[in-house]
């Protein structure tokens, strides 16, 4: 650290008592000044030649007939006042970072300036923080936090603005021209840990790190890093990601909590001030803070009651980068007053949020004035950038489908927002249906059926199939399509055996395991009972059945012996009747219009309401497989 040292006396000042400062010397004091609750007894002359405030004082307690002088509010109180004293008794007096700011405000105050004697203090204080407190970079930070309680004396001196350019400056040198001390605890460079290896024999040398002023600005207060940030962006040399992680690092040094479902032991209004300062000083290029970040934020505003303007910030941005969030940050707990676990409402913002900012490039001009943070970094959304998207909120809606009070419209609505996305796989969105059909066992047979359609059967994967069709909560239509188009694909790519494409021909009756035609003539079930049967959850000897009736049909012709033997000859009444009201189902008219009208659609539409709609990520299904199943025995292939 750097100091001034002042004067060559020695300091004679001495002390009686709590409130009384006298100079030990043989001369007896002719003037007494109080400054707050202090009394200083002093000699005029001294105090006379160096300071103009003291000779107007001292003028009007002669003319009173008073030999006491009360001075108010001077700035930095008593011990900045007897610096100055000291100054004009020559005594030694020491200045550096801590207590420069005091001094020259004090010494502004005293009217200590070079009009009324050269070389006086105001002057020698100006050319030691040019010199040295200004030069130096924790100087300067001290210097700078040491201005707080200061206010407004040392922004009217440009104290502040000066340290302020000071410090904005060396933040955006070159790291090369870096030949001062910071701090540094975060995960450093590998040639900071003096792990790179020589080259050619000779170390090089350290390489400085580009946020390596990040830590040293966490001492500041909240309004002082505030100007420091906005200065270094309007110096435009530091890129958007270190800002960005300036912020991060400052947020978690002074709110932990940053992000945790409750601020215990927080104080609400100075976590709000941060919040709100952290969202104004963000870059405006997309990825400079991390969505993760972003998302925190966000939570803690909203736990914090951040106005609108801040929430619809966050939002915008989130919504900007939403494929880099993680599930975990999703889960922004919902309000106290609801009775829901988590803050669905707001991620489908999100989604919706991502959605439009992909189409900003045909925004209508009328608009462009609330995306002016937005369109500047214009971007058309990727295919991968979609599909990560929906892949995270199957996750998400995975997790918050165990809360018990999801109405089934949240989730539904939530999973349709991302119906637009291309995705290989519906792994995830099964994984997610499954989870709320375990924790929502008493839905309608009608809900069960609307949440069914959001998923596309023929988008699941070997294990998921192999799943769902032993699962007890999915209803019987679900599980007929999916053993169907499993049948399917396994004699698409069984190379033993050719087997008739009954699809490629839409007017060749179908033979059912009865020997007779596919027609509504076939049978005489009633309608309503035949669709409650569909949306009914069918037994274990019901799918046995159904899974031989499946690959029969798929074959295109009636069974053979030994499997006629097992369906039609079952070893059990409960077997028998479960085989005829397979068969029954089968023959129905509506399920195979339902069935092979998918199987002929155009090149790209799917056989559910969700046929664009996918998720690029699988689901552990062993996981899932703890759940009650109708049956251990693998489908039937």
């Amino acid at each position: 650290m750097k100091f001034m040292k002042l004067g060559s006396k020695p300091d004679a000042f001495q002390s009686e008592g709590d409130s009384i400062r006298y100079v030990a010397t043989e001369l007896s004091s002719d003037i007494v000044v109080i400054v707050g609750d202090l009394k200083f007894y002093l000699h005029k002359f001294p105090l006379l030649s160096k300071s103009g405030c003291m000779q107007k004082l001292v003028a009007i307690a002669n003319e009173e007939n008073k030999d006491e002088v009360t001075i108010q509010d001077v700035p930095g109180g008593p011990a900045a006042f007897e610096i100055c004293v000291k100054f004009c008794y020559g005594m030694i007096v020491t200045l550096n970072a801590y207590n420069v700011v005091a001094a020259r405000c004090a010494a502004e105050f005293l009217e200590m300036y070079e009009t009324v004697e050269k070389g006086n203090l105001v002057y020698k204080i100006d050319v030691f923080l040019t010199s040295s407190v200004f030069r130096g970079w924790k100087d300067s930070i001290i210097f700078l936090q040491t201005t707080r309680s200061l206010l407004p004396w040392a922004e009217n001196l440009k104290l502040v603005s000066h340290c302020i350019e000071a410090i904005a400056s060396k933040a955006s040198i070159e790291t090369s021209k870096v030949e001062w001390s910071y701090t540094y605890n975060r995960k450093k460079l590998p040639s900071e840990n003096g792990q790179e290896s020589p080259w050619n024999g000779v170390r090089k040398q350290q390489a400085v790190p580009k946020d390596w002023w990040v830590e040293d600005l966490c001492e500041l207060d909240i309004e002082l890093y505030k100007q420091v940030i906005m200065t270094i962006k309007t110096k435009g040399k530091v890129s958007g990601d270190t800002v960005g992680e300036a912020l991060k690092a400052y947020a978690y040094r002074r709110l932990p909590e940053l992000g945790k479902g409750t601020l215990q032991g927080v104080d609400s209004a100075k976590a709000l001030l941060l919040v709100e300062t952290m969202v104004s000083l963000l870059p405006s290029e997309k990825g400079s803070v991390s969505c993760s970040f972003l998302l925190r934020l966000l939570r803690t505003a909203i736990s914090l009651g951040c106005g609108d303007t801040v929430r619809r910030h966050l939002i915008r941005r989130i919504g900007s980068q939403l494929e880099d969030a993680l599930v975990s940050d999703l889960l922004i707990r919902a309000s106290a007053g609801g009775n829901m676990m988590y803050d669905v409402d707001t991620v489908l913002e999100l989604v919706k949020e991502f959605v439009v900012q992909g189409m900003i490039a045909h925004i209508d001009p009328l608009l462009e004035n609330d995306y002016d943070d937005i369109k500047k970094h214009r971007r058309s959304i990727s295919d991968a950038s979609k599909g990560m998207v929906a892949k995270l909120v199957d996750s998400y809606l995975a997790e918050v489908s165990q809360d018990p009070n999801l109405p089934i419209s949240k989730f539904v609505t939530l999973a349709e927002s991302v119906s637009g996305f291309y995705r290989p796989s519906h792994d995830g969105l099964y994984c997610a249906i499954d989870m709320y059909l375990k924790a929502h066992p008493g839905i309608s047979k009608g809900e069960k059926k609307r949440i069914c359609r959001l998923m596309d059967c023929e988008k699941l994967s070997a294990d998921a199939c192999s799943h769902a069709v032993q699962n007890e909560r999915l209803p019987l239509r679900v599980v007929v399509q999916i053993l169907f188009f499993e049948q399917v694909k396994a004699t698409t790519s069984s190379s033993a055996a050719v087997t008739p494409d009954i699809s490629s021909d839409p007017t060749r009756p179908m033979m059912l395991p009865s020997g007779s035609l596919g027609s509504s003539r076939s049978v005489t079930t009633n309608t309503e009972d035949t669709e409650d049967d569909w949306d009914g959850i069918p037994t274990s000897d019901e799918l046995k059945a159904l899974r031989g009736e499946i690959a029969m049909l798929r074959a295109g012709e009636g069974p053979s012996r030994s499997t006629r033997g097992e369906i039609q000859g079952p070893r059990s009444d409960a077997e028998r009747a479960a085989a005829n009201k397979v068969r029954g189902l089968l023959m129905s008219k509506k399920m195979f219009s339902r069935l092979w009208s998918g199987k002929e659609k155009p090149e790209g539409e799917n056989l559910s309401s969700s046929d664009t709609s996918g998720s690029l990520g699988s689901s552990n299904f062993e996981e899932i497989r703890s759940t009650p199943s109708r049956s251990r025995r693998r489908p039937l292939s």
